[in-house]
């Protein structure tokens, strides 16, 4: 009875090891996710969207965010010009992410480059957000708009490369 006892003993501080072992395993794979995502996208000065507010995208109006509204979501940090746009974010983060790390997504379908943007010219497709080049007289969503759906298709094989 006592063989019984130690050996159930034996088998819960092996499980309990495990668990651990495994707990912490998964803690350093969504740490190395969160340093790839962060050397991955489009920062300037650390912020995501060059500072602006990735909520008032949606409202049709970009606006820059102050640094008393800032968060960090997967290793990315985004400022907010509204405590309510803040609130937003932290209850659907995904939502309102850029698509392609905020890089200029004609560039990501046409080439699979990783090209600066214009944070105010942008495109929602299907509740996804997506930025574009506007420098120098050359507006990327205007070629965007041409051809969406076959740029599309590209910019996310290209993403998905350019991730791993």
């Amino acid at each position: 009875m006592n063989l019984t006892f130690a050996s159930l003993r034996i088998y819960r501080m092996i499980k309990k090891i495990i668990f651990l072992l495994l707990l912490c395993a998964t803690h350093v794979l969504f740490a190395q996710t969160d340093e790839t995502r962060k050397n991955n996208f489009n920062l300037k000065r650390n912020l995501a969207l060059e500072g602006y507010d990735p909520v008032s995208y949606f409202s049709n109006k970009p606006i820059e965010g102050e640094s008393k509204w800032v968060v960090s979501f997967k290793g990315v940090t985004y400022q907010f010009s509204s405590e309510s746009n803040l609130a937003m974010f932290k209850a659907n983060p995904e939502k309102y992410e850029p698509a392609y790390g905020g890089w200029c997504a004609y560039a990501m379908g046409e080439s699979g480059e990783k090209v600066k943007i214009d944070p105010e010219t942008f495109k929602i497709i299907d509740g996804q957000l997506y930025l574009f080049y506007n420098f120098w007289g050359n507006n990327t969503l205007v070629n965007w708009n041409k051809n969406e759906k076959t740029l599309r298709a590209k910019a996310e094989q290209n993403w998905k490369k350019a991730l791993h």
